[in-house]
């Protein structure tokens, strides 16, 4: 486990902490959250510097192949 510290302005630390955001599940949540988001735009700037004609059928499958398998070891990480 690691420790992270970081600096807030006083008000935003405050009103963070009131809505229960700064606490080690919640930052945990929006971390992933925030990951998940992250892949998913840099999956769509690659798909769109790719040449269209480059996207056959058969590498679509791969790719939601691939992405229909980090989703489901997600899934089991988050069950475990």
């Amino acid at each position: 486990m690691t420790t992270v510290q970081i600096t807030l302005p006083d008000e935003l630390a405050q009103q963070a902490t009131n809505a229960g955001l700064l606490s080690p599940e919640a930052m945990e949540a929006i971390l992933r959250e925030q990951l998940r988001r992250c892949a998913g735009e840099n999956l769509r700037a690659l798909w769109e510097r790719l040449p269209q004609e480059a996207l056959t059928p058969e590498i679509e499958q791969e790719i939601v192949a691939a992405v229909r398998e980090v989703r489901a070891e997600r899934r089991q990480r988050g069950a475990s």
